[in-house]
C-alpha cells in the first residue's frame, strides 16, 4: 500500500490536550532529576487520540534485544529497496534512503513528517512491527558509544568508527550563507564502522561539503555515485557539552518557540549549535557529521526522534498557544536564517518530501495526536 492511502486512512478527530503545569520548586533539585520529572508530568497528563490506537514510541535502550533487532532488520530492508529519486536527478542514489535538504524555517515540522514517512515505510514496505526509537541524548551523554544504540552487538546501530588520530572538526558555512567557522572536538572513533549489524553499509551519495578541509565532494556535486564505507566519530565530549540534562530541562522550559528553537537548533554563526547539531557532531563522520547527507547514517533517524519528542513535549505544556507556534525568530522564514530576506513561514507552507514520500502542510502536523498522526513518546 502507497503512503497517500497509509495517510488517507490514518486521519481522525483530534484529541484534546491537558495543559501540563509546571512545578513551582524547579530550583530545589539537580537538571536531571527536574528534567525527568517535568517529562513524567507531561506523560501522565497527556491524552490519547484513541485508546485502541495510539502509538508509543519508545527509547532505544528500553526496547528488548528481540525489538531491537527487529528495527535493526527493518532498517537494513530499506536500505536494500529501490530508491524513488530518478537516476537523472540523483545518480548516485542506490537505495531508499537518499540526499535529503533540510534546517529551514520549516525546521520541526518538516522533521516531524520526514521521520513519519521513514517509520512508516519501515512499517508497509519492510514488516516493522514497531515504531521509531529515539535516542535519548542525557541519558549515554559521557559515552553514547557504549551505549546500546552504538555498543557494536548485534542488536546495536552498529559501533563506533575505528579510532584514528585526528582533530575535530570545523564547520564551515554553506555557500551563500554569510557566518564564522565553528570548531569542534573530536570523538574517540574517526574511522570505518567495523562492528555490528552497520559494519559493511556502503554509503553512495556524498559528501556534499560543510567540514573544512573535509572530503572533497562526490562526483555531481554529492549527488554521484561515490559508494564508501560508514564512518563514525562517536564520543561524551559533544555530547556532554550540548545534549545534556541540563539542555533537556532548559528546552522544555522555553516561554516562547523564538527562544525553544535558539536552543534547540543553536544561535546562528556561533559556537552555540545546540543538541540538533550538537549531536549530528557527535555521531560526525561521514555520513552523519554532514548536513546534506547525514539521513544515510541509521542514526539520524533516532536523533530526529529524540528532537521530535522534546518539541512534542514542549507543546505539550500549553498546546492550546503551542500547537501553532513553530516559526519564531531568526529561523522563522522560508530562507536558511533569513538570507537572503524571505517571507515567514505560515501554516499553509508545503512539506515537500520530494521523491521520498507523499507531500502535506504545515497545519496537518502541528500535533502528534491529530492529522495523520496517533502517536506519543514514553
Amino acid at each position: 500500500m502507497r503512503f497517500t492511502s497509509i495517510v488517507s486512512a490514518a486521519v481522525f478527530a483530534s484529541a484534546t490536550l491537558a495543559a501540563v503545569v509546571l512545578p513551582r520548586d524547579l530550583a530545589k533539585s539537580d537538571s536531571k532529576q527536574q528534567a525527568i520529572d517535568l517529562i513524567e508530568d507531561i506523560k501522565t497528563n497527556e491524552a490519547t487520540c484513541n485508546a485502541r490506537n495510539v502509538a508509543f514510541r519508545r527509547e532505544y535502550g528500553s526496547l528488548s534485544k528481540e525489538e531491537r533487532l527487529d528495527y535493526v532488520n527493518a532498517v537494513k530492508c530499506l536500505q536494500q529497496l529501490p530508491p524513488r529519486t530518478p537516476e537523472s536527478v540523483a545518480p548516485g542514489a542506490r537505495s531508499r534512503q537518499t540526499l535529503s535538504i533540510h534546517y529551514s524555517g520549516v525546521f520541526p515540522p518538516w522533521h516531524r513528517w520526514f521521520v513519519y514517512t521513514y517509520e512508516e515505510a519501515l512499517r508497509e514496505e519492510c514488516g516493522y512491527k514497531g515504531y521509531q526509537p529515539y535516542w535519548d541524548w542525557a541519558k549515554y551523554a559521557s559515552a553514547p558509544e557504549d551505549s546500546p544504540l552504538f555498543n557494536g552487538d548485534d542488536y546495536s546501530l552498529g559501533g563506533n568508527g575505528d579510532y584514528v588520530p585526528h582533530n575535530g572538526p570545523v564547520i564551515i558555512p554553506p555557500e551563500g550563507v554569510s557566518g564564522d567557522t565553528i570548531p569542534l572536538p573530536a570523538g574517540t572513533g574517526g574511522g570505518y564502522v567495523t562492528t555490528g549489524p552497520f559494519a559493511n553499509m556502503t554509503i553512495n551519495l556524498g559528501p556534499v561539503g560543510g567540514i573544512q578541509g573535509g572530503a572533497p565532494p562526490g562526483p555531481d556535486g554529492g549527488l554521484g555515485y561515490n559508494p564508501r564505507g560508514l564512518m563514525r566519530d562517536l564520543g561524551g565530549a559533544m555530547n556532554t557539552r550540548y545534549a545534556n540534562y541540563s539542555t533537556v530541562l532548559n528546552l522544555l522550559l522555553k516561554p516562547d518557540i523564538e527562544q525553544y528553537r535558539l536552543l534547540s537548533e543553536g544561535v546562528p554563526y556561533t559556537p552555540e549549535i545546540g543538541p540538533h547539531g550538537g549531536i549530528h557532531y557527535t555521531i560526525g563522520g561521514d555520513p552523519g557529521g554532514e548536513l546534506f547527507t547525514s539521513p544515510g547514517d541509521p542514526a539520524f533517524w533516532v536523533h530526529h526522534g529524540m528532537m521530535d519528542r522534546m518539541w512534542t513535549f514542549w507543546q505539550a505544556i500549553n498546546p492550546n498557544q503551542r500547537h501553532r507556534e513553530f516559526n519564531g525568530g531568526p529561523y522563522g522564514h522560508i530562507t536558511w536564517a533569513n538570507e537572503p530576506p524571505s517571507r515567514k513561514a505560515s501554516l499553509g507552507v508545503p512539506i515537500d518530501m520530494g521523491y521520498a514520500g507523499d507531500s502535506t502542510v504545515i497545519r496537518e502536523v502541528m500535533g502528534t495526536l491529530s492529522g495523520p498522526f496517533c502517536y506519543f513518546y514514553l
